[in-house]
């Protein structure tokens, strides 16, 4: 691995019930968590529909600007499950059943349970590379830097681990966050400060609202524990002198 080379992904959410707000997207932060501790960093999200042209010309922005892309949705049986075709059509490669991942899916199921809309499952790009799915069977795939996902969140979770070996990352990305009693506006020169001396670390300042009470949390991120150290030291530094009590620290 080359020291602080710097490795970067982006996660592409395909579906419509995510748009239209009927499901949640959870995906995003459990592909952005598991990323940050294998030292890739998140540098866009996209939410899109299941459209074959908006899913085509996506997966060819993102991958040729990121090192990684991973999708989330449209791999399962049903009509509207058009990813797996899509990124066929923007690697410009057959799309065809993959052998072996008919051979997985037909002893997963009982004899007569393998129907027509279950063995679409298993049509991919010519040459995909199987993802293995410990929950419910039904693999995944990639294709060069493109790693594609079911959007159910438990399976998608439990089929990162069969990728890990698959993914060159750098060092992983730390993040220190304090949360203090107060206002952005009390802050943010003091902040801005901070991060100018920084430049090396993400900081980022969230407001919230606990136990009827605002806050700021101010987080840090860098893949420097150092640097983390260094810049958090410096935050402490402005809170005590303006005497901003310390909800919390992790």
């Amino acid at each position: 691995m080359i020291e602080n080379t710097k490795f970067n992904a982006a996660i592409l959410i395909i579906g419509n019930e995510i748009l239209s707000g009927r499901t949640q997207d959870t995906n995003t932060s459990t592909l952005a968590t598991w990323l940050n501790s294998l030292g890739v960093k998140v540098g866009e999200v996209r939410v899109i529909p299941d459209v074959e042209e908006t899913i085509v010309s996506s997966v060819n922005l993102l991958r040729k600007n990121y090192n990684y892309v991973f999708t989330s949705g449209g791999i399962g049986p049903t009509h509207d499950d058009i990813t797996s075709e899509s990124v066929s059509k923007a690697f410009n490669l057959p799309y065809e059943k993959h052998e072996e991942g008919y051979k997985i899916l037909e002893a997963y199921y009982k004899s007569g349970e393998f129907n027509d809309g279950r063995q679409k499952m298993i049509w991919m790009p010519r040459g995909a590379n199987l993802i293995l799915n410990p929950t419910s069977g039904a693999p995944g795939f990639y294709v060069e830097n493109v790693f594609v996902l079911p959007g159910v969140p438990s399976i998608l979770k439990s089929m990162l681990g069969g990728i890990k070996n698959k993914i060159v990352g750098g060092n992983p990305i730390i993040s220190h966050t304090i949360s203090l009693r107060t206002f952005e506006s009390h802050i943010a020169d003091s902040l801005t400060d901070v991060q100018n001396k920084y430049q090396d670390v993400e900081i980022g300042s969230y407001p919230f609202f606990q136990a009827g009470k605002l806050g700021v949390s101010i987080v840090m991120r860098s893949d420097d524990q150092n640097l983390i150290n260094k810049c958090s030291s410096d935050v402490m530094s402005f809170v005590n002198d303006k005497k901003i009590e310390v909800v919390e620290r992790d």
